[in-house]
């Protein structure tokens, strides 16, 4: 799913205002997203506010980032590896903002199974980049720290947008079964399992709101074993990368160092 720099350039920016057009749209129509929310709940329903304090900041990550990827340049060594991953991210970006737009068309006219395909695209294809594509992070580099936070925070909301979508889409107002409590716990587990603070953090936030949505719309003990789940979850992250941290610490060196530095 390679692009050019030019093209990435301008395909990305262009998903971003596709998406941000959409979601005004979303809050601003009648029905807005929040009503079709009300009217369609299910067990893994999630309090609909933490969505909007997570998109909120995003959004401001997200012009960090395009901007970067029009001001690095190519033709500085020491900046372009880092515009190298942010251009073979830029397709996924892009993919994502326009699964998540459309998604809002198909939302706000309640056609939710419809609109549950573009999640799953969506989801899928975030996850699929941060987990077998997304190098990993340079922590001396401010710019590969923010194409991880753009990309794994949006891979951490796409799983809460997985799981809310299909369980409204398919199972409006159903109740927790035995095999959907499993698979919350077992899922989330093994997403942290391999996941760094900011994915990891973000599957937090997620059983969180589900929690705290589930205290207001399903039943007390469901939210409280979500609660317990979002326990485990930072657990299992935290060991994760006590014992095995994802990242790397490297200083960029020219040409003419690595050269000294072989002589020596």
């Amino acid at each position: 799913m390679g692009v050019s720099l030019s093209t990435a350039r301008y395909l990305a920016p262009a998903s971003f205002i596709f998406d941000f057009a959409a979601q005004q749209y979303g809050l601003n129509s009648k029905p807005n997203m929040l009503d079709i929310h009300n009217r369609n709940l299910s067990f893994w329903s999630p309090q609909p506010y933490f969505i909007g304090a997570f998109f909120t900041p995003q959004q401001f990550f997200q012009v960090a980032w395009l901007y970067r990827l029009w001001k690095l340049s190519p033709n500085k060594p020491n900046e372009k590896k880092e515009l190298d991953e942010m251009v073979k991210y830029a397709p996924y970006y892009a993919v994502g903002n326009l699964c998540i737009g459309t998604w809002m068309i198909f939302w706000n006219t309640e056609q939710l199974k419809i609109a549950n395909i573009f999640v799953w695209v969506n989801s899928l294809t975030q996850l699929f980049y941060c987990f077998t594509q997304l190098q990993p992070m340079n922590t001396k580099s401010w710019d590969s720290i923010l194409t991880h936070v753009v990309a794994k925070s949006f891979a951490g909301i796409g799983v809460l947008d997985l799981v809310h979508n299909t369980s409204v889409a398919y199972f409006k107002d159903a109740a927790p079964s035995t095999a959907i409590k499993a698979i919350t716990g077992l899922g989330f587990a093994g997403l942290a399992a391999g996941s760094d603070w900011i994915l990891g953090g973000c599957l937090v936030y997620d059983l969180i709101a589900l929690s705290v949505g589930q205290s207001i719309y399903g039943s007390s003990s469901w939210s409280q074993m979500l609660g317990g789940f979002a326990v485990g979850t930072a657990a299992i992250v935290g060991l994760r990368n006590y014992i095995k941290p994802p990242y790397v610490r490297s200083e960029y060196k020219s040409i003419e160092q690595d050269e000294v530095d072989d002589r020596v």
